[in-house]
């Protein structure tokens, strides 16, 4: 049977030991709805609940919580086990919690997020067998998961914002340390939990997360909500202004704007600055002038360049032809595609295809 997560968002009065009591009732029950509570985290700061159930459908669930104790989840979603644990470290109750007598869990679901790219004239790598035991080895000693090192991208989650961004500037000094000077480390940290509207495991903050690495031009780029968990943890500890950068929340709210629009429609041969504009309410000169400030680009040039990353992908698998690649990414022909793309990474897609 298929795993979901559900959220609950609980009222301020809701406690652990209420919420242990609530996921009793649901163990007590759930064989009427061929369902089987594996485990849940709760975080009374935040006042949120996230259950992970083996269950026939999302129906199932929601009958099974209104007959046990009538707190129907807010937002249910369909998650992969193996996926669940690597982000959050397990996928059933804690061994005590599996006795018969009550167990309370106060164990939040809320993560630290850091993307880690590494890139090599603009083109985004994977790290060398070297420098990769090397990062490997420090997120290990700040309790970090190395969630994802495929598609060009390292991804870690951790449960402290502390450890996070320490290990962050460990791996920039060892990075420099080993003079990889023709490489540039790309670096982003949001903070989120695995469920928000009826959106994939953790998408949203995973997607900020990226986005922010996109535009970290050397330093560690974070949300103001990663810098306020940092100062509190730390007694309103500063962070560095020289190795770290924070996104203002309005920023980063514009970044997904923007970043969400293109995500949607890149591949439209037509789209132009006017598209941005119209989408954001925005005029030509606000547009640039907060494309420019945030992302360091200009619109079109954003444009292009998001076209041409994918393009990279596609060129890495060498399942497609340059043409239809072209034409896949929304260049309006082979011969432009191929110029734009040896003015951005200095060498034609043809030669790129063999060196891959």
């Amino acid at each position: 049977m298929p795993i979901f997560m559900d959220r609950h968002d609980v009222a301020e009065e809701v406690t652990a030991a209420i919420v242990a009591e609530i996921h009793l009732e649901d163990l007590r029950i759930q064989h009427k709805y061929c369902c089987k509570g594996l485990t849940y985290w709760y975080d009374d700061q935040r006042k949120t609940a996230f259950c992970l159930i083996e269950a026939p459908n999302k129906e199932a669930i929601t009958e099974m919580h209104a007959e046990a104790h009538g707190e129907v989840p807010n937002t249910i979603i369909e998650v992969d086990a193996s996926i669940v644990e690597s982000f959050l470290g397990r996928i059933e109750d804690p061994s005590k919690s599996q006795k018969k007598e009550l167990n309370i869990v106060n164990s939040p679901a809320f993560r630290i997020l850091t993307v880690i790219k590494l890139a090599v004239d603009g083109i985004a790598i994977s790290p060398t067998n070297n420098l990769f035991e090397k990062i490997k080895d420090i997120i290990a000693d700040y309790k970090g998961r190395l969630i994802n090192n495929e598609d060009n991208y390292l991804l870690i989650s951790n449960t402290s914002t502390t450890k996070s961004i320490n290990a962050l500037l460990a791996i920039k000094k060892a990075f420099f340390v080993s003079k990889e000077d023709t490489k540039q480390l790309c670096i982003g940290v949001s903070a989120g939990v695995p469920v928000t509207k009826e959106h994939g495991f953790f998408e949203e903050t995973i997607k900020t997360t990226r986005r922010l690495s996109n535009i970290s031009r050397g330093q560690i780029v974070i949300t103001s909500e990663v810098k306020e968990l940092y100062e509190s943890e730390n007694q309103n500890l500063k962070l560095s202004d020289t190795a770290i950068k924070t996104l203002p929340f309005q920023e980063e709210q514009f970044l997904n704007s923007v970043m969400n629009f293109l995500d949607r429609e890149w591949q439209n041969p037509d789209l132009g600055v006017e598209n941005f504009c119209s989408n954001l309410g925005l005029s030509t000169s606000q547009l640039y002038r907060k494309t420019k400030s945030i992302l360091h680009t200009s619109t079109n040039n954003l444009i292009q360049e998001y076209r041409l990353e994918n393009a990279v992908k596609l060129l890495y698998k060498k399942e497609k032809t340059i043409s239809e690649i072209a034409f896949e990414t929304g260049f309006n022909s082979a011969a432009y595609f191929t110029k734009c793309f040896h003015k951005m990474y200095g060498i034609s897609p043809s030669s790129f295809i063999k060196k891959a």
